[in-house]
């Protein structure tokens, strides 16, 4: 379909991320104190940048009109995505969820997804086929457009005191206070959330390109352009 090659533009479009970046490592005292709540070996994103959605879906602005619920499948019908030719994240646990508390922690958090109407959190788990990096994608259902872009808004300032729980599986893990980055993109009444780190807990160098494992991350992301050609039924 030829919506779905325009995921790697919209996707670089949102990549802001290049120059995010360089801006990583900075959140406020108020976020620290949230962090020091869950202890030193929690497994916590310490930085996280969030972008709107993009008026490609716009059809998607209300559940009500996108009502067929997901499902694991759909969301994670790709075993492998590619970073490059020869780097690979590979699926490794998978779960929906139709109570999104299972799915996160964080009062906030809870409290805003639940007033969001939020219905469906699917979780993806990847381990990168060298060993080094994990990954995990999140996709939340909520009712509207709005509620998306509020939540997004939200975690700016609050993802440290709320996030997403962490799948588990003997081949990939976030280590407990090592270094991860995260990113929220408000997609429709859709939320996905990225998270990246190195199976080591280690802060990235300039070998590690996290830019790249996010835009592969968010392959997941395929099933809501497959929902807006469904509601258009354009592919263009």
């Amino acid at each position: 379909m030829v919506i779905i090659a325009t995921v790697v533009a919209v996707l670089a479009g949102g990549t802001g991320l290049v120059v995010a970046i360089t801006n990583l490592g900075r959140y406020s005292p108020e976020q620290q104190a949230s962090a020091a709540v869950l202890g030193p070996d929690a497994a916590v994103p310490q930085v996280f940048h969030g972008w709107g959605s993009p008026k490609l879906f716009e059809p998607l602005g209300e559940r009500a009109k996108d009502g067929k619920a997901l499902t694991e499948k759909e969301v994670f019908s790709e075993s492998e995505l590619a970073v490059t030719k020869r780097l690979k994240l590979k699926l490794v646990a998978k779960r929906l969820d139709a109570d999104c508390s299972a799915a996160l922690w964080g009062g906030t958090l809870l409290e805003r997804v639940s007033d969001a109407g939020c219905t469906q959190a699917a979780r993806g788990l990847y381990a990168s086929s060298d060993g080094r990096y994990v990954g995990q994608y999140t996709l939340l259902n909520l009712k509207d457009g709005t509620s998306a872009a509020e939540l997004v808004e939200s975690l700016k300032t609050h993802y440290r005191g709320g996030w997403a729980l962490p799948l588990t599986s003997t081949k990939a893990s976030f280590p407990g206070g090592g270094y991860s980055e995260a990113g929220g993109y408000a997609l429709g009444h859709y939320v996905g959330l990225v998270w990246i780190g190195k199976v080591d807990g280690a802060e990235p160098t300039t070998k590690d390109d996290f830019v790249s494992l996010t835009l592969a991350l968010r392959g997941a992301e395929k099933a809501v352009y497959r929902r807006v050609v469904a509601i258009t039924g354009s592919a263009s």
